[in-house]
């Protein structure tokens, strides 16, 4: 015997089979379920994320660096953040660009590879860069409104370069754990829409760093070419194959240090004995008083390292001239004892 519906499954059935709303309700459903993301095969990705990530933490230490600077050179303080970074094609970058910006391009030289690459371009939004010039001329103030008209000054221009070879300074620093690298400042390009070194369909890397100088917030923007890019990523990857091709052994860091200091210059200087007097004594003293250094004749005389105790040594003549002959080196335990014997003749009246 059938199974008997119910009046309310009779109307549902009834309405469905009118409206059709099973099968478009299925369908809705096949539809919300099949999202797939579009992969553009004209222009397929050739960074891995692995190696996006390694250039963004590449740059959030160039930006604690190029903070530093920043600080020192304005004399305010500045933060800079990494925002973004994204692999795209080049004519988005140039896209994003108004008339009147200014590209920087930035050589960049492998010690490893001798073949001309393209050039990094560097972006720094109008306001953020006019309060740049305006603290360094000795401005107190940022807070001001730049017109997207505005247009740099034939006596702007040198400071322009000037600031932003500031910025790039930090870029070898910033890349030192991974490839040796150093940026030079090729030329500061007007017209951004005459650069032709970059492909419009080549891949590029670009990194966007906010940075807020007092009050003033702008955005620094870094275009990395493929090619570039893949020289770096070429030297690293032999550089892990073969440590020593790269020469990558760290010096001595202890003798390092020793070969800079050699040449400063130190004051060394013989203490024969100490003695205290009043103030009337001082002042009776006359030529042939002879004053009591409270030590004995033969003993050790101890020799100070810029006002550190180093060596103990025996008084003597060389060449007709006074000196000192070093007996032996003072350890840790004699210089405090040392020290404390001075600390208590002081304290201790005559």
């Amino acid at each position: 015997m059938a199974d008997v519906l119910t009046q309310s499954q009779i109307d549902a059935l009834l309405s469905s089979m009118q409206g059709g709303g099973l099968q478009e309700t299925e369908e809705k459903k096949e539809k919300e379920e099949k999202k797939y993301r579009l992969y553009d095969f004209y222009s397929p990705k050739k960074f891995t994320k692995d190696r996006l990530r390694l250039i963004k933490g590449v740059y959030d230490n160039y930006c604690r660096i190029a903070s530093s600077q920043v600080n020192s050179l304005f004399r305010t303080n500045s933060e800079m953040e990494v925002v973004t970074v994204e692999e795209q094609r080049y004519y988005e970058f140039s896209n994003s660009l108004n008339d009147n910006d200014i590209l920087t391009m930035v050589d960049i030289k492998f010690p490893d590879n001798t073949g001309k690459l393209p050039p990094l371009l560097m972006h720094v939004s109008q306001p953020l860069m006019v309060g740049m010039m305006d603290r360094m001329l000795g401005g107190s103030t940022m807070d001001r409104s730049i017109d997207t008209a505005y247009m740099y000054t034939d006596l702007e221009m040198p400071l322009y370069r000037r600031i932003m070879e500031y910025l790039i300074v930090g870029f070898k620093d910033a890349w030192s754990g991974y490839v040796r690298l150093t940026p030079v400042v090729s030329r500061i390009e007007e017209n951004p829409g005459l650069f032709q070194d970059i492909g419009v369909d080549e891949t590029i890397v670009i990194i966007v760093i906010s940075m807020e100088m007092q009050g003033e917030k702008g955005l620094l923007s870094i275009c990395i070419p493929e090619d570039l890019l893949i020289t770096a990523f070429t030297i690293i990857d032999n550089r892990k194959r073969k440590d020593d091709e790269y020469g990558n052994e760290l010096p001595d860091v202890k003798q390092v240090i020793m070969d800079k200091m050699r040449d400063s210059i130190l004051t060394v200087k013989a203490q024969l004995g100490r003695a205290e007097m009043s103030i009337g004594d001082v002042y009776g003293l006359r030529v042939g008083d002879v004053i009591d250094l409270n030590k004995p004749q033969d003993s050790e005389v101890c020799l100070y390292v810029e006002e550190q105790p180093w060596f103990a040594g025996q008084l003597g003549v060389s060449n007709k001239k006074v000196a000192v002959k070093i007996n032996s080196r003072l350890d840790q335990e004699t210089e405090e004892e040392a020290e404390i014997q001075e600390e208590d003749f002081e304290e201790s009246p005559v």
